[in-house]
């Protein structure tokens, strides 16, 4: 017989649990006095006495109510369990825990103690002697709640949504998520290599990730293939434990898609660490006997297509081009600007613990994982900013070169967005009393400019650089950093590499031709144009180069064009540039972008 709800036999109920009544979270009988489901009439009970009443008078007015005899002297159903400390408690007497409610010990977030879930119900049953857990678990049913992933990991697949989902640039929108996870040092550092690794790899990855499922990959759902991209990168590339790589990645998916979806990345993910990187690439890539290109390709995670290009440029499927994937294929030193006219490279270098570069005079590099660059105080003053060495060094070409005829002052950088060379080059110009005007055909972009090159003696136009309304012949020196595949910044943009198509090249060399004509329409005669891409194809350089110097004493499209030996006018002593006469930068050679150079002279006599 089930005991009296209010005093009576308190003593432990020594029935089968399978005949006791079942206790929900206030551990009453369902049947008798409660409807099902908790939905008792609040007017039920309320006949028990006026000092169970809820008490509507102003908080203020109450009386306190708080018990001042001594502890052991009161009644443990009058025992508030948020003024009692957890070790005061008896393992007994310690109420069970629910699940579903993260409130703790009885009070809400201002101090005061919680209102019984009841409502006007009466008190809460005092518990009956006897084992813990030895009823029905209160609270919700089933599993208890996953483990939250890390702040680190969350911040990386997030990265990897904001590529995918808005085909966003990685490089631009981690600050803004790290931020927003409030990630510094060695977390913001995880979860720019696990976010950059990630997208740096995804070739690779999927090659795996195929070899591991029946499924194909274009049919699994892309949220899940982006975690199990994380968690593959994890497994083959980093130290994290196998354990916290497969976990991590199952619960991302389970907090969103559910128990199947989680099952279904940790069955793969489970395959793949199964075997080590090295292991599956001897199972995957091609022969490297018969297709040296495809394996080199596979195993440093570029596209064939993109190997193939480097090959060609490098001359050779050796080891050359195997040295030259690798350095793409791994995180790259910081490079910094000291800008000319505020702060020296040695200054630079003192204030933010790095090293002076070795060939540009402007430069200084900081470790990778470095943390949030914008947080040091140079760049945040305006007195630095991140740009690559190579970048540095053809901007430097381009202001030493050999003018013929009276130098003028004026400069111009025909496609100026975002700002990095405008900024070098306002800074050069600006020592020498001189001006330059910046074009940019995108407003926001243009904005960037401005935003660069504040102070500085530099007026920005937004204007198609091949139409832009500027004088013809009326400048000594012209940048054209033309529009291009990218493919020299892999390694800073790790996202580009799977964005790119081998149709892309056509649309990009006709509008660098067309950028270059404009150029040499603007500079005078006896000035000089660098033309520069960061790229290392050969149709986007010497390709487009070729077109308009013409040759066989025919002119281009342009006329007649000198084409000067750029190996000449770069500062300092940089090895391994090849015959020339333009220059070719490697990452790893030179430790930069694979920025391309020509530099090209309108004849005075023209």
């Amino acid at each position: 017989m089930a005991r009296p709800r209010d005093g009576g036999d308190r003593s432990r109920d020594d029935r089968p649990r399978g005949d006791r009544p079942f206790r929900d979270r206030d551990d009453r009988p369902r049947g008798a006095d409660r409807a099902r489901g908790g939905d008792r009439p609040r007017d039920a009970d309320r006949s028990r006495g006026a000092d169970r009443r809820r008490d509507d008078r102003p908080r203020g007015d109450r009386p306190d109510r708080r018990d001042d005899r001594p502890r052991e002297d009161r009644p443990r159903s009058d025992r508030p369990g948020g003024d009692r400390p957890r070790g005061d408690r008896a393992r007994g007497d310690r109420p069970r825990p629910d699940r579903g409610d993260d409130r703790r010990g009885g009070r809400d977030d201002r101090g005061a103690p919680r209102r019984d879930d009841r409502g006007d119900r009466g008190p809460r049953r005092e518990r009956t002697s006897g084992p813990r857990n030895s009823g029905p678990p209160r609270g919700r049913s089933g599993p208890g709640r996953p483990p939250a992933v890390d702040p680190a990991r969350q911040a990386a697949y997030e990265l990897l949504t904001a590529v995918r989902e808005r085909d966003a640039y990685a490089n631009l929108a981690l600050p803004g998520i790290l931020r927003r996870h409030g990630l510094r040092d060695r977390d913001a550092g995880l979860a720019t290599e696990l976010g950059y690794g990630t997208l740096r790899a995804q070739g690779l990855l999927d090659t795996i990730i195929d070899a591991c499922t029946d499924r194909p990959l274009a049919k699994i759902e892309h949220a899940l293939l982006d975690a199990l991209r994380l968690g593959a990168y994890q497994l083959l590339r980093t130290r994290v434990p196998d354990h916290a790589a497969v976990t991590t990645c199952v619960e991302l998916v389970r907090s969103d898609h559910g128990s199947q979806s989680a099952g279904f990345v940790n069955a793969v993910l489970r395959r793949i660490g199964e075997h080590t990187e090295a292991e599956w690439l001897d199972r995957l890539a091609p022969d490297p006997a018969e297709d040296p290109v495809g394996d080199a390709a596979l195993r440093h995670a570029h596209p064939r297509w993109i190997a193939q290009a480097f090959a060609d440029a490098l001359g050779g499927t050796g080891e050359e081009l195997t040295a030259a994937l690798a350095a793409d294929d791994t995180r790259p030193r910081v490079h910094l600007l000291a800008r000319p006219g505020e702060i020296t490279a040695e200054e630079l270098a003192l204030a933010t613990g790095g090293e002076q570069a070795p060939y540009s005079p402007y430069g200084v590099h900081l470790e990778p994982g470095s943390g949030d660059v914008g947080e040091l105080d140079a760049v945040a003053e305006g007195l630095a900013i991140v740009q690559d060495e190579g970048s540095q060094l053809v901007a430097a070409a381009l202001a030493r070169a050999e003018l013929h005829g009276e130098d003028t002052g004026r400069w111009l950088d025909l496609c100026a967005g975002p700002g990095g060379k405008a900024s070098l080059l306002g800074g050069l110009v600006a020592a020498r009393g001189g001006t330059l005007d910046a074009v940019e055909s995108s407003e926001h972009r243009a904005e960037l400019v401005r935003r660069s090159v504040a102070e500085l003696p530099v007026t920005v136009h937004v204007a198609d650089g091949r139409e832009a309304p500027l004088p013809d012949g009326g400048y000594d020196r012209v940048l054209v950093d033309a529009p291009c595949t990218g493919l020299g910044a892999l390694r800073r943009r790790p996202e580009a590499r799977w964005r790119r198509r081998p149709e892309d090249i056509a649309t990009l060399t006709r509008l660098q031709r067309e950028l270059l004509v404009a150029a040499l329409r603007h500079v005078r005669p006896g000035g000089v144009v660098a033309y520069v891409t960061c790229s290392p194809h050969v149709s986007e350089t010497v390709g487009v180069v070729g077109r308009i110097v013409g040759r066989d004493g025919r002119p281009g499209p342009a006329g007649a064009v000198e084409q000067l030996n750029a190996r000449a006018w770069l500062p300092g002593e940089v090895p391994g540039l090849g015959d020339g006469p333009t220059v070719q930068l490697w990452p790893h050679v030179h430790g930069t972008d694979a920025m391309f150079l020509a530099l090209l002279r309108r004849p005075l006599d023209d």
